[in-house]
Parts: C-alpha cells; structure tokens; sequence
C-alpha cells in the first residue's frame, strides 16, 4: 500500500471537493474588485502576492492569498486560462479522487512557499513569486496523463498537449538559467511538485526505453550479418558458426557451397537471355 492510500484511508474525508472551482471563483473575485480597486488608484493584486520580504514583515496573509492571484493581462486570456484550468482541474480531480488532488495542489503551494522563503533569505530578500508555476503542474501532470489530449488553440488551431507540456519544460528550464531568483524558485517547487506523483513512473519508463533500444540494437546487428548457407543441404552459419563456408566461381551469381558439397555438386549455369 502506497504512501498516499494510506494517508486517503486516515485524511480522505477531510479533502475539498471541487477544489479548481474554488480556486476559479477566488481569482474571478479578484480580478472584479481589482478593475474597480484600479478605476481609484489603488491594487488588491499587489496586496495578496507571495512576496516574502514582506510576509516576514508580518503580511502572512499573502501565504494563502497568493493563491488568488488572477492572470490580468486582459479578460480573454483570463478567460482562456480559467477554462483551461477547470478542464485539467477537475479531469485530475476525476483521475486521482479528491484527496491525491489536494495533496498534489498543497504540495505545490508549501513547496513554492519554502522555495521562496529560502529564496527570500539568501539571494533575493527583495522581489515576488507569481502562482503561475503553481498551476503549470496542473497542466503538467494533465499533459503526462492524457498525453494525446487535442487543445484547440484560440479555440481554433489543434494542438496535441504533449507538444505544449514539452513547450513549458523548455521555459522552464529558461527560467532557471535566465529568471529572477524567486522565478528559479518556483520552478524548482514546480518540478519537485510533479516529481513526487511522477518521478517513479518517469523513471520506470526511462529504463522501458533503455531496455527497448538495446534490443533494438541488438537486433539490428543480428539483421545485418551476412548468413552463408549451403545451396545443397541447407546448412548455415547460423547453425553452424564454425563451418567455413565457399563461393563456387564456375556457378553463375553468389551460390554458396558446405566444404562437404564445395567440389562435389552441380553447377548453376545461369540462363541465358
């Protein structure tokens, strides 16, 4: 029995239901109060980021709020954003049940919250994280699941969504060699999130290939070895590796001949046009 049957065995009935729709409704909240918070001069948005200069300042709201954080470049592409996140959301809700999904998302959200406070305390006391990591493992591990899932970009272009998850992977590793420290941060958190539900099967599949393109290796060598085989009785270098097989020059094309049949069988004479 697996680490997290026995954790839903003891801590099932404690997990939230339709957790994505509530995540969905809290930034659809926001994103409203924020248009009119703007329209007076002020930002709800900038008071509930994870910034952990001043969470250690004493804001420990934002440790939890953050989470609220919508996308706010404009309301279509929040729009797309939050049907994307339902569609995977709820399919992993479906896929894992309740709980392994509330432990995936609360797995995510204290390892961007340690990720960042290490971040904060070493090498960037000064800067912020946005939750957009956070939800990237939801499309990760959508991605790993239903690999041959079709998003429509725009509603428009089909997409596989493995092609989009190997995209993310290369931002990923962009940030980590060219984003801030707190951006490097998440990643790190994003990774260590999937990992745990994934790293085992990766790794297992990992070594499937291994093994698979071994045999294929193996298989192309036995493929391209050139097997003699006798023209009278049929014996091969296969059966037989020791024997030394012969070319008779007086039969017509590549006619091969056992030292028993060499110089005693009939010649091929090839036909004549």
């Amino acid at each position: 029995m697996s680490l997290f049957t026995r954790l839903e065995a003891k801590l099932g009935r404690y997990a939230v239901p339709n957790l994505t729709v509530i995540l969905i409704a809290g930034q659809v909240l926001v994103y409203v109060l924020e248009q009119f918070a703007n329209a007076e001069g002020r930002s709800i948005v900038d008071a509930i980021r994870l910034d952990m200069a001043k969470v250690l300042a004493g804001e420990v709201w934002r440790l939890v709020t953050f989470l609220f954080d919508p996308p706010l470049t404009n309301i279509l592409f929040a729009f797309f954003f939050w049907y994307l996140f339902y569609l995977m959301g709820t399919a992993l809700e479906e896929n894992w049940g309740a709980f392994r999904y509330n432990a995936f998302l609360a797995i995510g959200w204290l390892a961007s919250i340690a990720f960042a406070l290490v971040a904060a305390l070493t090498v960037a006391p000064q800067g912020g994280a946005s939750n957009g990591f956070l939800y990237g493992t939801v499309f990760l591990a959508f991605a790993r699941l239903y690999p041959e899932f079709t998003l429509y970009l725009f509603f428009i272009l089909p997409v596989k969504i493995k092609w989009l998850a190997w995209l993310q992977w290369g931002l990923y590793a962009l940030t980590l060699l060219f984003g801030s420290w707190f951006a490097r941060a998440m990643v790190l958190a994003s990774v260590l999130n999937f990992l745990i539900f994934f790293g085992r099967e990766i790794w297992f599949d990992m070594k499937h290939a291994d093994r698979r393109m071994r045999f294929q290796a193996r298989t192309l060598r036995k493929s391209s070895r050139l097997v003699h085989s006798c023209r009278v009785c049929g014996l091969s270098s296969e059966t037989s590796p020791r024997t030394q097989f012969r070319y008779c020059s007086q039969c017509g094309g590549d006619v091969c001949y056992c030292p028993e049949h060499l110089a005693n069988h009939e010649h091929v004479v090839p036909e004549k046009v």
